[in-house]
């Protein structure tokens, strides 16, 4: 009798344990797939205002009919002068595909639940445009240099390692942090420790905390190394540095400014401290989406106006293949190893294959929207082929 007390005692322990874990509290939320492209709605979030003038992209006269037709694409062993519907179809989760040439829509279509007006989320497309917000706090005169260590912002972590110390801005930028952290979202027993910090920083309701209590696995400069907490502290920098809620700086310096049709949404930590998820929580439509790319096309200016410097666009865009080919939380094709093509582009990058893709040198800017990747397309390099393949 008494060993069947402590026995039940025990089970109601882990219980209470299991219900306050951020890995069950994300299954519960999201299932085992994790937050799906409009799962936003049932996590705390802010709104992210948008104004009352608006723009619109033109629908062109003469829609590109011929990209569907058009047999272009080569990746690998997967595919062979293939169409843009071959490699989007086979067992696609794609939502919607937008292209925009001279600042014109020619080509835009849906597929399952995705229409032109429904918010979607773009996860660490989100780290590009917490970028931004990094260059307009520069501008702004918010961040003194991109130089300055992390602590002169959040004085409260010069206690704790004394490698805050050397965790600049620009390393937060470049994925150069040396934390001791990974985006995984593996299940399995041995990945339990990581696989919790992500599911915390996804589901928890103290981001700062969290913060706190990081450790470092190298000093922060000596390698590139891609994860999501880096984006995080980001934007708490910027946060601090304004002294204002990331979706109400948003809306002030980007929203409103680029005439957004649409509110958008960002994920926070808890109303009660009200933390955004600057590194994969902001929701928008596709046309918002590609008026962030319309404005890196145009070096910083959108209608006459200077939204972030050229300078800030320059850096993140230009084709570099140090650092993996990614720069301010922007990548070029060489990070996945591929050639470089006559008119490189780059692009912005989510889990799922969110992507946003900017080419310069032909005035083109692409989205894909989707609840997961397109089976073995990669669709930045889809966009990239497309943009060189001599019809634009």
């Amino acid at each position: 009798m008494k060993q069947r007390l402590i026995n039940q005692a025990l089970l109601g322990l882990l219980c209470v344990s299991l219900t306050s874990c951020s890995i069950i509290r994300g299954l519960r939320m999201d299932g085992k797939g994790g937050p799906g492209i409009f799962s936003f709605t049932k996590h705390p979030h802010d709104t992210i205002a948008n104004g009352d003038n608006v723009f619109s992209f033109p629908v062109a006269h003469h829609q590109a009919s011929w990209i569907d037709t058009l047999h272009f694409f080569n990746q690998g062993k997967y595919y062979k002068n293939a169409t843009l519907p071959e490699a989007i179809s086979k067992k696609s989760s794609t939502q919607g595909v937008m292209i925009i040439h001279n600042d014109s829509i020619i080509y835009e279509k849906y597929w399952g639940e995705m229409t032109s007006d429904r918010l979607a989320t773009v996860f660490s497309v989100s780290k590009s445009i917490t970028s931004l917000m990094c260059g307009i706090a520069v501008d702004d005169g918010y961040i003194r240099s991109i130089d300055d260590d992390v602590t002169q912002y959040l004085p409260e972590l010069k206690k704790k390692d004394p490698m805050w110390q050397k965790l600049t801005i620009r390393h937060l930028l470049d994925m150069q942090s040396g934390l001791d952290f990974d985006d995984t979202y593996s299940l399995k027993l041995k990945d339990y420790k990581r696989l919790h910090a992500m599911a915390r920083l996804n589901y928890g309701h103290n981001v700062m905390k969290q913060i706190r209590g990081l450790k470092f696995r190298t000093e922060p400069g000596a390698e590139h190394r891609y994860e999501s907490m880096t984006s995080q502290i980001l934007g708490v920098v910027i946060e601090r540095a304004s002294g204002k809620h990331f979706a109400d700086y948003l809306s002030e310096r980007v929203w409103k400014p680029l005439q957004m049709e649409s509110v958008g949404i960002i994920n926070i930590d808890s109303h009660k401290r009200d933390v955004a998820h600057t590194f994969g929580g902001v929701a928008l439509t596709m046309k918002d989406l590609a008026k962030i790319g319309r404005l890196y096309l145009n070096g910083g200016v959108w209608d006459g106006k200077r939204i972030v410097s050229e300078e800030w666009v320059r850096q993140t865009a230009e084709y570099d293949t140090s650092n993996e080919g990614y720069h301010f939380n922007w990548y070029n094709l060489s990070s996945v190893g591929a050639d470089k093509d006559e008119y490189p582009g780059y692009y912005a990058l989510g889990i799922g294959h969110q992507v946003l893709y900017v080419n310069p040198y032909k005035q083109l800017i692409m989205v894909r929207v989707g609840q997961g990747s397109n089976n073995a397309t990669f669709a930045p390099l889809l966009f990239e082929e497309l943009s060189n393949c001599g019809k634009f």
